[in-house]
C-alpha cells in the first residue's frame, strides 16, 4: 500500500509559487521534503519532527519555502514562493515511522529515510 503520495507539481515562471502536498495514512516520527534535479544527487529541502516545533530548512530554500502539516487531512505541505530555475527538480516526500526506524537529517541525500513517495515534478522557466 502506498504510504506517501505527492501532488501539486507543475510548471511556473521565475518568481512564481507552487504548493506541494504529501498525503499519508499514518502518523510518523518525522517527515521531510527532498528534491532531485537531472544529473544531480538528491538533496534535502525541509523537515520537521511530529509533535514539536523543530523545523529545518536547507540554505537554498530558507526564506522562500515553508513546510507545514495539516493533521485533520493527514497532509504535509510545502509552500514554495519566489521560485527560481535552480528549483527545478523532482520533489519527494519522505518519512520515518519511529526513532529506531531511521534518521531524520536532511543535510545529505536522505538515506536515513526508509519511506518515500513517488515524487512530483516542479519546473521553473525564465
Amino acid at each position: 500500500q502506498e504510504q506517501l503520495r505527492e501532488s501539486g507539481g507543475g510548471s511556473v515562471q521565475v518568481g512564481g509559487s507552487l504548493r506541494l502536498s504529501c498525503s499519508y495514512i499514518t502518523n510518523y516520527y518525522c517527515m521531510a521534503w527532498f528534491r532531485q534535479a537531472p544529473g544531480k544527487e538528491r538533496e534535502g529541502v525541509a523537515n520537521f519532527y511530529a509533535g514539536s516545533e523543530h523545523i529545518y530548512y536547507t540554505d537554498p530554500v530558507k526564506g522562500r519555502f515553508t513546510i507545514s502539516q495539516d493533521k485533520a487531512t493527514n497532509t504535509l505541505a510545502l509552500q514554495m514562493n519566489n521560485l527560481q530555475p535552480e528549483d527545478t527538480a523532482m520533489y519527494y516526500c519522505a518519512a520515518v515511522e519511529n526513532p529506531l526506524a531511521g534518521t531524520c537529517g536532511i543535510k545529505g541525500s536522505g538515506r536515513g529515510f526508509p519511506i518515500w513517495g513517488q515524487g512530483t515534478q516542479v519546473t521553473v522557466s525564465s
